[in-house]
């Protein structure tokens, strides 16, 4: 079976599908690994190390031609419907805000495994890219906010007097959460953090943070995952955190909810707060925004209360793919795990007995498999129907 690993057609991403080392693995499954030139490039993999390991380089990959086709960002309407019957892929999918891909996918009749949908249980923590790519953004996240946090964040005691060390307070306390806070921990600052989810106090300990209890820690959905607060307890999250947000010299804002907009954790008001040469980084920019007003890849100046300057706002772009190494490394071996559970003597064969295999599966058949995805393009299909409906009225 042709297995095709592409470039990354996406502005700003950096990453790749497959690293020597997975072309390695999945050639011994018995894939025929077919890697257009340049894929690995920006990741520091060149076309020689793929070929070493027992790739196949092509200038452009014919994805009409391939059996498996495995990506990083999610397929294009046009891509999707370029894939033959029967072929699989494997990739992020993004399938709540790119429902014209998924309806593209089942109507051509592509098996897609969408990495955002592999369950949270131990077995499939190898495949788990949600988990690997939050590892990568969680550590970028605090470095971006050190870069432009015009002091120091550790603690220095010298001959011309002690500086104390920044106060950093970071809001989620999911993967990304936890790794910003021991980050931030290690770099010497005083990190406290809250998340709604109550077995998130512990995890924040055990990172060196502290944690902030708010009367609004009851949300927990089913995986672990974070889930939606109402939006009178939103309301009144953010009243309870407004005092510490201002304390703090620099704010990290992870927060997400699953196939969902970041749910709103800090208004502009709540920045405004803040004091002068603050920063605040707001990781789920992309999704929506933890922070009122983030943009991501640009950085706001948020004019103070007082009036004496100004909170730099930073919403995060394409934060994995500033790191392209390491989330690349991680990202393949992610591809690599699920594909290998469903190869057997060089053919992929997927058992949807396996709930690993049945609960990250978006596509089968025609058929849009995944029930929340479903009912999303359902919505969006009737809609269009009463809107085709209401024009011929008129």
């Amino acid at each position: 079976m042709k297995l095709g690993i592409a470039r990354e057609r996406l502005e700003g991403e950096r990453r790749v599908a497959a690293t020597p080392e997975t072309v390695k693995q999945l050639a011994a499954l018995g894939l025929e690994v077919l890697v257009e030139s340049g894929a690995g490039a920006a990741a520091g993999h060149h076309d020689e190390e793929y070929r070493e390991a027992g790739a196949a380089i092509v200038s452009d990959l014919a994805v009409g031609t391939l059996d498996v086709f495995a990506h990083v960002r999610p397929l294009e309407p046009t891509t999707a419907a370029a894939l033959h019957r029967g072929a699989v892929t494997v990739g992020l999918a993004s399938p709540s805000s790119e429902l014209a891909t998924v309806r593209a996918l089942a109507e051509a009749g592509v098996t897609s495994f969408a990495l955002e949908l592999v369950p949270r249980i131990s077995r499939a923590q190898s495949m788990d890219a949600l988990t690997s790519q939050a590892l990568v953004t969680g550590y970028r996240c605090v470095l971006e906010a050190a870069m432009r946090l015009p002091r120091f964040f550790p603690l220095y005691m010298t001959a011309a007097g002690t500086i104390p060390p920044a106060r950093v307070l970071v809001l989620g306390a999911g993967v990304a959460g936890l790794q910003a806070i021991g980050t931030a921990k290690r770099l010497g600052a005083r990190v406290s953090a809250n998340d709604i989810r109550p077995a998130s106090a512990d995890e924040v300990a055990s990172m060196g943070g502290t944690f902030i209890k708010l009367d609004v820690e009851t949300a927990e959905a089913s995986g672990g995952y974070a889930r939606e607060l109402s939006a009178d307890r939103g309301a009144l999250q953010r009243q309870l955190l407004a005092p510490h947000v201002a304390q703090a010299d620099v704010l990290i804002t992870t927060a997400a909810v699953p196939g969902r907009r970041a749910p709103l954790l800090v208004s502009r008001d709540m920045v405004r707060q803040m004091r002068p040469g603050s920063v605040v980084v707001d990781l789920a920019a992309e999704s929506g925004g933890n922070v009122e007003g983030s943009v991501p890849g640009l950085d706001l100046e948020v004019p103070t209360a007082d009036g004496q300057g100004a909170v730099i706002l930073v919403g995060m772009k394409d934060a994995a793919s500033s790191m392209p190494a390491d989330a690349s490394r991680l990202y393949a071996k992610n591809v690599a795990n699920l594909l290998a559970l469903m190869v057997r003597d060089g053919a992929l064969v997927p058992d949807f007995d396996d709930e690993v295999v049945a609960g990250s599966c978006l596509t089968h058949d025609g058929v849009v498999r995944h029930g929340p995805t479903a009912e999303a393009l359902g919505a969006v299909e009737s809609m269009g129907s009463k809107d085709s409906a209401n024009e011929g009225v008129s």
